[in-house]
């Protein structure tokens, strides 16, 4: 997955916005299981007043979500997953720890001809990540590191292609502000500024 398909979601959304709109029933809900990638931006923030440049890597995970429909079209979403891994690089230094987080991701979203054969939606929400696990390796061997948790907005962008009469498959693409403090032994040395892109592609089906 990469940058075009968060280009191609939207796109797709835009052009099925007009359509009428069919309604997802109040007090209906759907269940979608799939799998995203998690991909920080570049240039994840800097340690130690800027002597080390931190790049935090890509990882796949599979997921779930839920989400239940308040009013018409109108749905309230949990994202959940399986713990994502990342490498923590510093530039000039190599890889230097692991860590792993959960992501849970509660959204607002609207749904624009959600009986049709292509349904786009839009969400915004919360993200509370919690990151565990962290391990050093190479010049940090043996220290003891430590990534705080974050709680920052979300934003998401969708298209359901129709299966049936129940199901479809689910493209999408979120944006999450996660945003850490790093601790060394005990002492902060600075922040990771992950800020990732997060595609997903799944089977929803609706009940």
């Amino acid at each position: 997955m990469n940058h075009r398909l968060i280009g191609g979601v939207l796109a797709a959304a835009l052009a099925c916005a007009a359509q009428p709109v069919l309604a997802q029933e109040a007090r209906s809900y759907t269940i979608g299981i799939g799998a995203h990638q998690v991909q920080p931006k570049s240039n994840n923030g800097s340690l130690l007043g800027g002597a080390a440049q931190l790049e935090i890597g890509d990882n796949v995970q599979p997921t779930i979500t839920f989400e239940y429909f308040v009013r018409e079209n109108l749905g309230i979403e949990v994202l959940a997953a399986t713990p994502f891994k990342h490498d923590i690089e510093i530039k000039g230094l190599g890889k230097v720890a692991t860590t792993k987080h959960l992501p849970p991701t509660f959204s607002l979203q609207y749904h624009w001809n959600s009986d049709g054969a292509v349904s786009p939606f839009v969400g915004v929400g919360v993200n509370y990540t919690t990151f565990m696990s962290e391990k050093t390796t190479g010049p940090l061997r043996g220290s003891k590191l430590k990534l705080e948790d974050s709680v920052g907005v979300a934003a998401h962008v969708g298209v359901d292609f129709g299966i049936g009469e129940r199901g479809a498959i689910r493209v999408d693409a979120r944006w999450i502000d996660i945003n850490s403090d790093v601790k060394l032994n005990g002492q902060k040395i600075g922040k990771a500024e992950i800020d990732p892109l997060v595609y997903g592609l799944a089977y929803v089906i609706k009940f």
